[in-house]
């Protein structure tokens, strides 16, 4: 949930006792990125991974994708199954 994310980044920024400047010279973007972030929800993926690095959260990035979700055995089945893949195809 988008609110959720910009809600706890705001809060880990306090946490730190961070400005949003010193934490947009940290990740070297604009301040008015972060404010239009904390705001708006609105950040580039770019300036978003900049933002994790700079407040020492990229293993959180890092995992973002890493393990597969699924909703049912079928599903999980046909993870494995495309695992080592390179593409995907659309099913006939």
């Amino acid at each position: 949930d988008l609110d959720k994310l910009r809600e706890d980044f705001r809060r880990k920024r306090i946490e730190k006792n961070l400005t949003r400047e010193e934490v947009a010279q940290a990740a070297n973007i604009a301040v008015s990125n972060i404010v239009r972030f904390e705001q708006k929800g609105l950040i580039s993926l770019k300036n978003m991974i900049a933002l994790a690095m700079a407040l020492d959260y990229t293993s959180e990035i890092k995992n973002l994708f890493a393990t597969p979700k699924y909703a049912t055995m079928e599903e999980l089945t046909q993870i494995r199954k495309n695992t080592n893949k390179k593409k995907a195809y659309k099913k006939p």
